[in-house]
């Protein structure tokens, strides 16, 4: 992402010490991955996903912010037999002249996509209900914002021929971006991590909210 550490804006750094500091769900396996360099000078990236917890083996370590990516790769193989119940990226980008589109000097874009049951995809409030989960979650770890916006989407996959035994599915997908208030964005991360989480069906959730059904494979 860059040549030397002197060339690393003070405030892109002490971003990403913050990011550091988050504390992630330990259902959530989070690493660090290779960040866009067409979208600003600045970028860092995580992925995220969620394995079923049948999966996992009573060992296993609970793994917390992008520290953690080299203990994730060498216990990556405790969990290959489980449902990934759900798949995410957040990307922290930066620009120290700023941006009027952002209107700022930090911007966060984020994808989050989980596989549902086929008979969800009839349902008119699912893109309001994924929107709603990312302003609440926001809103509960008091991570200030502006200028959000994005995008929700239902995929229906349907099977024919020699697959035509599979069961159709439906995943959602979220797409989103805003403006953190400053540099201190690990309130971001967390309610970030907790989204993903939520599409995955896992409680606690917020009263009055219903965890998706998530699709059941054989």
């Amino acid at each position: 992402m860059v040549n030397a550490l002197a060339q690393v804006p003070a405030d892109f750094l002490y971003a990403l010490g913050t990011l550091r500091k988050a504390r992630c769900r330990s259902e959530l396996r989070l690493n660090e991955i290779p960040a866009p360099s067409r979208l600003a000078p600045f970028a860092v990236a995580l992925g995220a996903e969620v394995i079923g917890a049948s999966s996992r083996s009573s060992g296993y370590p609970a793994l917390h912010g992008p520290a953690a990516m080299a203990l994730a790769h060498s216990t990556a193989g405790n969990d290959t037999d489980g449902d990934e119940l759900a798949t995410g990226r957040f990307i922290l980008l930066h620009d120290p002249d700023g941006s009027a589109v952002w209107d700022g000097e930090f911007r966060i874009v984020t994808y989050i996509r989980a596989q549902l049951e086929a008979e969800m995809g009839n349902d008119e409030m699912l893109g309001s209900v994924a929107w709603t989960w990312l302003v609440e979650a926001l809103e509960t770890h008091r991570a200030p914002y502006r200028a959000a916006g994005g995008t929700a989407t239902r995929v229906l996959s349907e099977s024919f021929g020699t697959l035509s035994d599979r069961p159709g599915s439906i995943d959602i997908e979220l797409r989103a971006s805003w403006t953190p208030a400053g540099a201190d964005v690990q309130a971001h991360l967390e309610a970030w991590s907790d989204m993903v989480c939520t599409f995955a069906g896992l409680p606690p959730l917020p009263d009055g909210v219903s965890a998706l059904p998530r699709r059941r494979r054989n």
